[in-house]
């Protein structure tokens, strides 16, 4: 059976890159009919927080990437590493090494004088144990071969290969006894009976050490496939700047989560031109040969598109649920029954203008507005003397009409306009201020049909003291 993982380390937000190797790993399980599994990598007790392993959670669950079994929290199997760690030296497979921080930094400043990394140079591979100098605790590293090269069967770039001379031996167990990340993983991997690693190839290099020490346990390794990395607009390494957020961020900002998954999945891999794909149909499409070689871009306006398309396409009910709380935070708004009820209405023209939810709250806020209703700059333009008393004039006119529906409200306006020798748009504009206290607005007579007769006429009052 398939079975992929995702092991973010709980350092910090749940970010793009993060997000979209998430979901790679879930839609390949899915495609493939395995597992998805989850695990923390919260061994770094100093950065590791509480509130970042809640974020990766919700960020998870917004998108509907659900996993298999609990979560694994790396740090409580510490022990387990460390036990692995001691069996390779019992075995004669990794040693002891009583480097002192004087030596090692020592060999740092020679490899950057020659222009490599830093590489240890084995000083205590073969060396006798009994030679180590008092009260120093050695750490234990890996005996990796010095010949030949190890081979990486990379399921996105192919055969990939390096010489294991680039390879130094590893350390598995710090100085006091914990275990270190590339031992860790390995474990893990082998113990959660991991088929396939999918992740960003900047992991590549430490793909390579993992082979070496799952070949030395005997272990057979995942099959590995490493994505390219996103860029932003410019082809630079994608940050802050271009962004580089975390996924609760583009939840604040208003995004949907269906648009992010769309997204995401276009972020690197495709399926002909297609562009609009389906939850069903990213699980029936997807694998991995289809990733592209090249680093993916980051388009903030692309995403934004998509998310308008999901928002068009959005459930009524569900879009007045999600924008109920953002209008709550909006001053000059009042939600109760009637106000949801007109919201409800009138979402259906309202989410063809909106590009985010934060756009469909502020532009919903005209059936919940608080009267008396205070308009802008452009709409007061419309609320001069003149408009004012071309309201006072339609408003018993529209008072008197026997049924409320748009097409009556425009028949009645239009022929108030005719009657006072005006276009339409000089009776609709100072309707739509005093209705709105905007300039623009849905067609301004389905607005006043979905308000009703009261608020409507009790609105053109205010704005014709």
């Amino acid at each position: 059976m398939t079975v992929v993982r995702f092991a973010p380390s709980p350092t910090g937000y749940l970010h793009i890159g993060g997000a979209r190797t998430a979901l790679f790993n879930w839609l390949y399980a899915r495609h493939h009919g395995g597992k998805f599994r989850l695990r923390i990598e919260d061994t770094d007790r100093a950065r590791s927080t509480d509130d970042a392993i809640a974020k990766i959670f919700d960020g998870l669950k917004w998108l509907g990437l659900d996993w298999d079994g609990d979560a694994v929290f790396q740090f409580s199997r510490m022990q387990r590493h460390a036990e692995v760690a001691r069996s390779l030296v019992d075995k004669g497979l990794a040693y002891h090494c009583y480097a002192s921080p004087e030596e090692l930094a020592e060999m740092r400043e020679k490899a950057k004088a020659a222009g490599r990394s830093m590489r240890y140079d084995g000083r205590w591979r073969d060396r006798d144990p009994k030679e180590a100098p008092p009260g120093v605790k050695p750490v234990v590293r890996l005996k990796a071969p010095q010949d030949g090269e190890t081979v990486l069967d990379d399921m996105v770039k192919g055969d990939i290969r390096v010489a294991n001379a680039e390879l130094d031996d590893m350390v598995l167990l710090r100085a006091d006894g914990t275990p270190t990340y590339m031992l860790s993983v390995v474990v893990d991997d082998r113990d959660m009976e991991i088929t396939h690693v999918i992740r960003g190839d900047d992991h590549q290099t430490n793909t390579f050490r993992q082979l070496l020490l799952f070949h030395a346990l005997a272990w057979q390794p995942p099959r590995y496939g490493h994505i390219p990395l996103i860029h932003g607009p410019d082809g630079a390494k994608l940050s802050k700047r271009h962004g580089a957020l975390g996924i609760e961020a583009y939840r604040e900002m208003g995004f949907l989560p269906e648009a992010m998954f769309n997204y995401l999945l276009r972020l690197g891999w495709a399926h002909g031109d297609d562009e609009i794909i389906s939850r069903e149909q990213a699980i029936a499409w997807f694998d991995i040969d289809a990733v592209g070689k090249s680093p993916a871009r980051f388009d903030m306006a692309k995403l934004t598109s998509l998310n308008a398309h999901y928002i068009r396409e959005a459930d009524d009910a569900r879009l007045l649920a999600l924008i109920l709380p953002l209008i709550a935070k909006i001053p000059g708004t009042t939600i109760d029954d009637a106000a949801k009820r007109r919201l409800l209405r009138g979402m259906r023209d309202l989410k063809l203008r909106a590009k985010t939810l934060v756009q469909l709250a502020e532009a919903a806020t005209i059936y919940c507005r608080t009267r008396p209703i205070s308009p802008d700059a452009a709409a007061a333009k419309h609320l001069d003397g003149e408009g004012r008393a071309r309201l006072a004039r339609l408003k018993p006119l529209l008072g008197q009409m026997q049924g409320w529906s748009a097409a009556g409200l425009e028949a009645a306006a239009r022929g108030f306009a005719e009657e006072e020798k005006l276009k339409l748009g000089d009776v609709a504009a100072p309707l739509r201020a005093a209705l709105t206290g905007a300039a623009v607005s849905p067609g301004i007579f389905e607005v006043a049909e979905i308000l009703g007769r009261d608020e409507t006429l009790a609105r053109m009052a205010d704005a014709t003291p």
